[in-house]
């Protein structure tokens, strides 16, 4: 039997990759709605990648997109006459005088070099095939990594807003509040607000701490305090948990119903009206999530710039900073730690072209639990090239109950009472400060709703439950 289909060229489309082009050329802002779909290497014709790829490293730079400056960077390629020339840009330009429609172009351009990919790793799967190794589970393994990595490669999702991803626990639809105007962002916690002043616009805010500390919850925290109580609009960047897990884990945490349970469809009728309730409460909070899996810098960015021209964006949050990638960058950098450092630069850049304050977390090194007592420095953020100096604000989190058990902890402390062992309390240490002091201060974590609260509190809504506190064994 054969395909003909198989017979001729892959899926592509020159028109629609010209079109994108043309787009560009003409319209400055374009290159926002392009740039978190398209890659270079997705163009099929090898010349029209270069184009996009002069466009977008013009615009990483700050400079303008036209026929000129397209030229001129492709010139100092040696790739402009290669191109076609001067001639060939006009010819663009000349089929689509307009950018209406750039991101149909886009999609499409995409969803063939995504069909391309499945194509070179089916091929893939056929030489493994074909040579019929004996490890036939390796063979599934490697199968599995190919389709993966292509899935992965994917950046079709976008902005999600909360009250979609609550529509589906509950099935209704909720209208997004009106935004004010804000100054600082508060981050919900008191003795912090009362130390940094808040969030200040135009800052970049680094929270790095092990795994399983919380940084996420606490991120989420500041989240949603930010926007349920200053009305502020959100973006929250997540290269670790999908959207849907970040928006249960919240719901949760709003109605004091254990995750576990609300996942498992186990709750009470009261806690189905608490549920309710909170559902109600952040479906009016103008929280944007963005779950793409693979993120650089330059999509981030693009995103970030599209959110606060088509709507408001007051506060953006990224989980966390060492999965990001620099990628047109990359290239030219020796290995990850410039790579981070210029992802932190990059960071704060955007801080201040938007005037908002950006919140990255970022993986702490093993170091710290190897060290006595187990206080972070600076000197373990990971991977930390320039984050500690680009950073306007550096907060640690760190919780003592990870590292020593009840009965060590006794031991340890034979004079104090059992009561004082460390069980649901996490210390923020502001270790810098740019334009104020430092310092350390003890919030309260309530294990089974991954919340952090003030400790000493200071609103009715937020009353622990004493279950919190119990061992989740």
């Amino acid at each position: 039997m054969t395909f003909p289909a198989l017979e001729g060229l892959p899926p592509h489309d020159i028109e629609a990759e010209e079109a994108v082009l043309g787009a560009l050329l003409v319209d400055s802002e374009a290159v926002y709605h392009v740039t978190p779909i398209l890659k270079p290497s997705d163009f099929f014709r090898e010349k029209n990648g270069w184009v996009y790829e002069a466009c977008v490293e013009l615009w990483n730079r700050d400079e303008a997109i036209n026929q000129i400056t397209v030229a001129h960077e492709l010139a100092r390629k040696d790739r402009l006459e290669e191109v076609g020339g001067q001639v060939f840009l006009a010819d663009v330009i000349r089929q689509l005088p307009t950018s209406v429609g750039i991101e149909f172009y886009a999609q499409l351009v995409k969803r063939d070099a995504t069909y391309r990919g499945l194509i070179h790793a089916a091929t893939g799967m056929m030489q493994m095939a074909y040579q019929a190794p004996p490890d036939m589970d390796g063979v599934f393994r490697r199968s599995e990594e190919l389709l993966h990595r292509l899935r992965d490669g994917e950046n079709f999702r976008d902005f999600v807003h909360i009250a979609s991803l609550l529509q589906a626990y509950l099935e209704e639809d909720i209208e997004a509040v009106q935004r004010q105007a804000l100054g600082a962002i508060n981050t919900g916690f008191h003795d912090l607000d009362m130390l940094l002043g808040g969030l200040k616009r135009s800052d970049l805010v680094v929270i790095g701490a092990r795994p399983s500390v919380g940084k996420s919850s606490f991120a989420l925290g500041i989240a949603r305090n930010a926007a349920l109580v200053q009305h502020a609009s959100v973006a929250f960047f997540s290269l670790e948990m999908s959207a849907e897990q970040l928006a249960i884990r919240l719901l949760a945490s709003e109605s004091g119903v254990d995750g576990t349970r609300l996942r498992l469809g186990q709750q009470t009728e009261l806690e189905e009206r608490r549920i309710i309730r909170a559902t109600g409460e952040l479906s009016e909070a103008n929280i944007w999530f963005d779950d793409s899996p693979v993120l650089s810098i330059a999509e981030l960015r693009a995103k970030a710039r599209r959110l606060a021209g088509e709507r408001t964006l007051d506060l953006i949050v990224i989980d966390y900073l060492q999965l990001m990638q620099a990628e047109a960058a990359s290239s030219s950098r020796e290995n990850r730690v410039q790579e981070i450092s210029f992802i932190s630069r990059m960071l704060k850049g955007l801080a201040r072209e938007l005037e908002i304050p950006v919140v990255a977390l970022a993986q702490l090194s093993r170091a710290i639990e190897n060290r006595h007592p187990r206080t972070p420095l600076l000197s373990d953020l990971r991977d930390s090239g320039s984050i500690e100096q680009d950073a306007d604000v550096v907060m640690f989190l760190s919780r003592e109950e990870m590292y020593i058990t009840p009965e060590q902890w006794a031991q340890q402390h034979p004079e104090m009472p059992e009561s004082a062992y460390p069980r649901g309390v996490a210390t923020v240490h502001v270790a810098k400060h740019r334009n104020g002091p430092t310092g350390d201060m003890q919030l309260r974590f309530r294990h089974r709703l991954a919340r952090f609260e003030d400790w000493v509190l200071h609103s009715a809504d937020r009353q622990p439950d004493p279950d919190d506190f119990e061992d989740d064994e």
